[in-house]
């Protein structure tokens, strides 16, 4: 096995665990209400209470590309949370981040589809949030950024 063939396996085993890292994130903050969906609501608790918030995840699919509007949205954001140090991901499916959250067919309790574009991890009020998955996810963002990679790309795979 060549030195480009081991540090390839250890980059997807190392993907593999961070997307399983955010799954567990999820999952944990969603209980506790610590979740915000959509790009307005983000923005407005981002307005409101930034200090509160532990990560911020954009995501799109291949379609979202082209939505200049969106992408304008995601670079001011991403802007706003590197000033105020919070943790990015981009994630690459929001199918499989509705179901994780969810909504497996993406949609709200009216019927309209639900707005994954942004979502925004914060910190119960109530107790400090001690959580291992956390803590993956923020040491893999720190030294993402050590190698000048500000906003990392997790492939959410789907199951």
């Amino acid at each position: 096995m060549t030195f480009e063939e081991l540090s390839g396996d250890y980059s997807q085993e190392r993907m593999d665990t961070v997307a399983k890292a955010l799954e567990e994130v999820l999952t944990s903050a969603l209980p506790q209400g610590c979740i915000t969906v959509g790009v307005y609501e983000a923005a407005k608790s981002l307005n409101i209470d930034p200090d509160n918030v532990v990560l911020c995840i954009l995501a799109t699919d291949e379609d979202d590309v082209k939505d200049v509007a969106l992408q304008i949205h995601f670079t001011l954001i991403q802007a706003f949370c590197c000033e105020n140090d919070i943790n990015i991901l981009r994630v690459n499916n929001t199918h499989r981040l509705a179901e994780i959250l969810g909504g497996g067919g993406g949609k709200q309790s009216g019927g309209e589809p639900m707005d994954l574009h942004c979502v925004l991890v914060t910190s119960p009020h109530s107790t400090s949030w001690k959580d291992p998955a956390l803590s993956k996810l923020n040491r893999f963002c720190r030294e993402s950024r050590c190698m000048d990679q500000w906003v990392p790309i997790i492939n959410l795979p789907e199951r």
